[in-house]
């Protein structure tokens, strides 16, 4: 079909389908309009317009009932024109409005006649929509003068009750677009933004409707969910639109006082316009409050993430325009806004702090003096209620609460001096935070939780910084919440405190109440701790920066007040944990049974009851007050960076003591203070840290170590400064040392246990440091000595002289492994004549060589442990065996000077051995194989005249009791000590190379441990002592193994020759065969591989 583009031709094709629908209204005539107009030119029609719209609009008035079907399909003809035109005749305008509004059902009324049909009413409101979008220049501008305001109210209230009243979502949705779009609200390209005058006579018309709107739209938004998000949405956008309009600060603040005085004509229309002066102003204030509060409260938990985005556009406009107006709303819609930082959607939670950001960089608050009040008033309120709100509420809770907390700090900023400066605010703030950040105290793990110096062994500096990196801060456990999230909320509301607020202020209060009352010190102890993060910067979520930054001193000098408080002694030593070394030795009594342990004698227990007076509750709430104040330092030195070197000489003596403390939370928390303190002052490890400060560490401990009354973790410091740096520390602590062996002479009976650690972590040290290059240069020598040995006795001719002094020495050597040397065979040993003085050897060179200063500490500390081995407290004792065997690793490269003194150590480690508690008999085989492994065969007389037969006999005597035990019996002392006892005899008896009738002695032992009814590991322990036995005598062993079962007859190669019978040969099988095959296919596995020439299995 041919487009018409001229009016001529135009009305020529359209006027013969209008004059038809003049005379008859069907929907046939109708649709034959529609398709003439799809024909026509924009252009054209536009010239045509209201020639067309004569009889569309005559259909809608012509009298009697109407029918339902021609009227929607006229409507929806109307609309079509009017998108493809535009209305720019004012009268035109009004007429069409007022006809299509009656089209829609009245909005009230008591005779109300029935509505039409929702396709027809959908049908009426696109049209009005379309009037709407196609209105322009001074068609729109006419609408909105006084004179139009009846027929502005009637639209506005007919649309209202539609989208209140209309079921349908499609229905409610349009009824608002269109309500919007007739309120000049809608965001279309057609509508141009309205001028400034324009606006301020559109919101004095809009005042009269906004007490309706605003009802409704409310009642739309706390409607039925049913209704769907877009809905409620719409509903929104259109409210604060409108308020926003209406309520703007600009227009307020424009209109006078007095109202004008109206003509005697405009009088009736001047009683239905609004004045909005201040009262009028306060009054729809007060009425907005209440329904934005009702707004915001449904709006925030909407289960639809637009609606609640829609709610941050809300509090956004609103506040933008309307901040001076709508202060007394903004209670709300700031608790909204802030409590929608944390929402589960990203799309609100970013949208959410870009309007906050917004507020802080438009220092909205700043500048508004009623809000920054309001914002105070709300946080007073908050933290009055909070411990009431985080005793009853749920995680959920508490953490939308807190939310709530932060954001309000954050949105005051620079302003939150007025809170801190006013004491009410400050004792309200302060007192909540300590009263949610309560901790949980009651774990006894806490306590529980110890790290032995004998057990936890020795870690190197590096070992150190590597580990504590995995997890440095420890995670506490508060009384009313459980989840993380929440105390990380927490901390940013203390260093908000911190960024923002007068840290003098702060530091002053907080030290009060850390020292008012031991209930708040933990808390005020993290919240100093935060406070100093935050006002330095670090860690800190803020809107706006601060306008003045704190200068370094003034935050070294609140630190250094807050360390000189952590540090005191009041705050420092305090009770974490029963010291079980002080207690006498009658509450440590338990039967001494020595070798012969029973079952029973494993439930004997070492541990005494506490002191009733400190309960379980106060060490662990001690042993947190510590670890939080080690933090503490751990954030000041971050903070300080390299400024916090000048403060070392206060704080890093006592972190030092912590690091080794015995109670595990806390030693290891000190270390990962001690890494911090080395990232922040630019060490490359804790080990060039104590180095670099070991004079003055040095000092003080040996201050310390003359008043060990007064100052008895002198030891601790010493201890951590060993085990945690390297050989280049001995010389700077080696008269230390010498302090601590002495105050060891003068105080063993009440100091020993704190010495005797302070010596472990020495030899472990030693060990460490010196223990492989001494025992490679040891090898070396021996190496050297044998290949000079040898070439001396190819190049010389054995003389009688070198004869009688081999003799003379290996009778002097047999004399002193009897145990048969005085004190006096050194001068015996001189007095016997020489006749002749050869040229000295490497090995006599070598016993006039002073001792390298390590292997002398040793020496000197295996002297205290010969005295010390007999004390009656049973954990001395254990501690003194434990340092015993590093003594002996230290002088192993040294043997003249380590066999004198594993002769003086020898008699009080056999009565450890055969007489003493099961603990200390377990302890005191471990370092006797020890000394057989560094002394060899020097031991073999002793060990076997003083211990071999306890030994046995023990092992003897209890394998009835753990044959016939069930799985429990693995957990008891008896059964360790038979493992221990089982797992070293082989290697003994290897080492020392015993004779044929100790061997024996040994496997007769241990043949009942080859039984299947013994436990498992005592099974595979009795192997490996034959194993062992095999390498020493295999035929022996053979033939003891043979004796109880031989798998094969053993035929002679020659009839001549008798056959071989042996006793296991033909036997049933027995509660041994398994393990005695089992020996049997080793060995000879080991003696086909020994055939071969290749190496044993």
């Amino acid at each position: 079909m041919a487009v018409f583009d001229t009016p001529q031709e135009a009305f020529g094709a359209l006027r013969p389908a209008c004059v038809q629908l003049t005379k008859a209204q069907t929907v046939e005539n109708v649709a034959q309009l529609e398709a003439r107009l799809a024909a026509v030119g924009s252009g054209a029609l536009q010239e045509l317009q209201e020639y067309v719209l004569f009889p569309l609009r005559f259909a809608l008035k012509v009298p009697g009932p109407r029918r339902e079907r021609v009227v929607q399909r006229v409507l929806q003809c109307l609309a079509a024109v009017l998108l493809g035109t535009r209305v720019r005749s004012p009268r035109l305008l009004r007429e069409l409005l007022s006809e299509l509004c009656s089209c829609l059902p009245p909005p009230h009324g008591p005779h109300r006649a029935p509505a039409p049909s929702e396709e027809l009413q959908l049908a009426a409101v696109q049209a009005l929509l379309a009037l709407m979008h196609s209105a322009q220049g001074e068609a729109i501008t006419a609408l909105y003068r006084p004179s139009c305001l009846p027929l502005l109210g009637f639209a506005v209230s007919s649309l209202l009750g539609l989208a209140e009243r209309e079921r349908a979502k499609q229905m409610k949705i349009a009824a608002l677009e269109c309500l919007q779009a007739l309120l000049l609200q809608c965001e279309c390209q057609e509508h141009r933004r309205l001028r400034e005058e324009e606006a301020q006579q559109c919101g004095d018309l809009f005042a009269s409707f906004l007490p309706g709107v605003s009802i409704a739209l409310s009642r739309i938004i706390a409607g039925d969910v049913k209704q769907g998000h877009r809905t409620t949405v719409s509903a929104i956008r259109l409210f604060y639109q409108i308020v926003g309009l209406v309520m703007a600060d600009e227009q307020l603040a424009r209109v006078p006082k007095q109202k004008e005085k109206p003509s005697v004509e405009q009088s009736r229309i001047a009683e239905l316009i609004v004045h909005r002066g201040p009262e009028w102003s306060k009054s729809t204030s007060e009425k907005l409050s209440l329904l934005l509060r009702k707004i915001v409260e449904l709006s925030s938990v909407h289960s639809h993430w637009k609606v609640r985005l829609e709610l941050v556009e809300l509090v956004r406009h609103l506040l933008s325009n309307c901040s001076l107006s709508l202060v007394d709303s903004f209670t709300h819609l700031l608790k909204a806004l802030v409590g929608l930082v944390n929402d589960e959607n990203s799309e609100v939670q970013s949208r959410c702090n870009e309007v906050l950001q917004g507020i802080a960089e438009q220092r909205v608050i700043a500048q508004n003096r009623a809000l920054a009040d309001v914002l105070s008033e709300n946080l007073h309120s908050l933290a009055t209620a909070l411990p009431r709100l985080m005793n009853s509420q749920d995680d959920t809770g508490k953490f939308s609460t807190l939310s709530l907390l932060l954001g309000y700090l954050k949105l005051l900023g620079p302003k939150i001096n007025i809170v801190l400066n006013s004491a009410s605010h400050l004792h309200r703030l302060s007192k909540a935070l300590m009263q949610v950040l309560e901790l949980d105290v009651t774990d006894v793990k806490i306590v529980e939780d110890r790290r032995w110096g004998s057990a936890g062994g020795y870690e190197p500096s590096g070992s150190l910084q590597h580990g504590v990196q995995k997890g440095r801060c420890q995670r506490k456990y508060f009384r009313f919440f459980t989840e993380e999230k929440i105390f990380q909320l927490l901390q940013q509301v203390c260093r908000v405190l911190g960024y923002y607020g007068n840290i003098y202020l702060l530091v002053d209060h907080f030290m009060g109440l850390y020292s008012e009352s031991a209930v708040y010190r933990k808390q005020a102890a993290m919240v100093l701790n935060e406070l100093i993060a935050g006002a330095a910067g670090v860690g800190v979520d803020v809107l706006q920066e601060r306008e003045v930054s704190l200068n370094v001193d003034d935050l070294k000098g609140s630190i250094t007040a807050i360390l000189e408080e952590y540090t005191d002694q009041a705050n420092w030593y305090l009770v974490t944990s029963i010291d079980t070394d002080k207690i006498s030795h009658e509450q440590l009594s338990v039967p001494r049974s020595g070798l012969a342990a029973l079952p029973g004698a494993a439930c004997s227990s070492v541990l005494p009851s506490p002191d009733p007076h400190v309960t379980t509750r106060t060490m662990n709430s001690n042993v947190w007050q510590l670890c939080i104040q080690l933090e503490g330092v751990s954030c000041f030195a971050a903070v300080l960076g390299r400024e916090f070197r000048s403060l070392l000489l206060s704080a890093l003596y006592p972190v030092l003591e912590k690091a080794g403390d015995k109670t595990l939370l806390i030693s290891e928390t000190a270390r990962g203070t001690l890494v911090d303190i080395c990232e922040a002052c630019g060490y490359d490890s804790v080990q060039c840290l104590i180095n670099e400060n070991s004079d003055y560490l040095v000092n003080g401990i040996s201050l310390n170590l003359r008043q060990l009354a007064h100052q008895p973790h002198a030891a601790q410091v010493l201890d951590t400064m060993l085990r945690h740096s390297d050989a280049s520390l001995l010389p700077l602590v080696e008269d230390v040392i010498q302090d601590v062996l002495s105050a060891l002479d003068q105080s063993y009976d009440n100091q020993a246990s704190t010495f005797l650690r302070v010596l472990y972590s020495l030899m472990a040290a030693l060990v460490q440091w010196f223990g492989p290059s001494c025992s490679e240069e040891h090898q070396q020598r021996q190496a050297a000595e044998w290949q000079s040995r040898t070439l001396s006795q190819v190049q010389q001719e054995i003389t009688s002289q070198d004869v009688e002094r081999f003799f003379l020495d290996y009778v002097r050597q047999k004399q002193i492994a009897e145990g048969n040397l005085s004190d006096s065979g050194d001068e015996e040993a001189d007095e016997v004549p020489l006749l002749a003085k050869p040229e000295p050897s490497n090995s006599d060179t070598e016993g006039e060589t002073p001792l390298p200063s390590h292997a002398q500490l040793g020496k000197d500390v295996m002297e205290r442990c010969i005295h010390l081995l007999s004390d009656r407290n049973l954990r001395v004792r254990l501690k003194v065996l434990d340092v015993l065997e590093l003594c002996v690793t230290v002088l192993h490269p040294h043997g003249n000077h380590l066999l004198p003194m594993a002769h003086r150590v020898w008699p009080a480690l056999v009565t450890r051995l055969i007489s003493d508690d099961p603990l200390a008999v377990l302890r005191a085989f471990k370092v006797l194989c020890t000394l057989a492994q560094k002394c060899g065969d020097f031991l073999r007389q002793r060990f076997s005249k003083d211990v071999l037969p306890k030994l046995t006999s023990s092992l003897l005597s209890q394998a009835p009791a753990s044959a016939r035990a069930g799985p429990v019996y693995n957990h008891t002392l008896a059964f360790k000590l038979q493992l221990a006892v089982l797992q070293g005899l082989g290697s003994l008896c290897e080492k020392l190379d015993m004779g044929e009738r100790d061997l024996n002695k040994v496997a007769d032992a241990c043949l009942v441990y080859l039984s299947a009814k013994q436990p498992m590991k005592l099974q595979e322990a009795a192997q490996s002592v034959f194993l062992h036995l095999m390498r020493v005598d295999p035929d022996s062993t053979w033939l003891l193994l043979t004796e109880l079962c031989c798998p094969h007859p053993y035929e002679p190669p020659h009839a001549s020759l008798q056959p071989v019978r042996l006793r296991g040969m033909g036997k049933q099988r027995s509660e041994f065969t398994d393990n005695v095959l089992l020996l049997l296919d080793k060995l000879q596995q080991r003696e086909s591989a020994a055939a071969r020439g290749a190496p044993p299995p």
